[in-house]
């Protein structure tokens, strides 16, 4: 993992230890390339995406406001593959 990669504290302690299948890389491509993104009502920015690894279920990543600071990840049985 890189060093210069920006992270909360959540979660750098709580979702990767949480969901250790999870990869950092997987998180950045969807930020950088998302087949969606939403503001929340506090600023911070969800992006939607696809990996190969997790075949049946949209990533969804969470930002702070600024775009960059990964906040949140899981796999998002709820969202649909209309954008695919």
């Amino acid at each position: 993992m890189s060093e210069d990669v920006k992270m909360t504290n959540y979660f750098r302690e709580q979702v990767l230890r949480k969901r250790a299948y999870l990869k950092v890389e997987w998180c950045l491509a969807i930020v950088s390339n998302p087949v969606a993104e939403e503001v929340q009502e506090d600023g911070r920015i969800r992006f939607w995406g696809y990996v190969d690894e997790l075949p049946d279920k949209a990533l969804r990543v969470v930002t702070l406001e600024d775009g960059e600071t990964l906040h949140n990840a899981f796999p998002d049985s709820a969202y649909t593959r209309r954008n695919r």
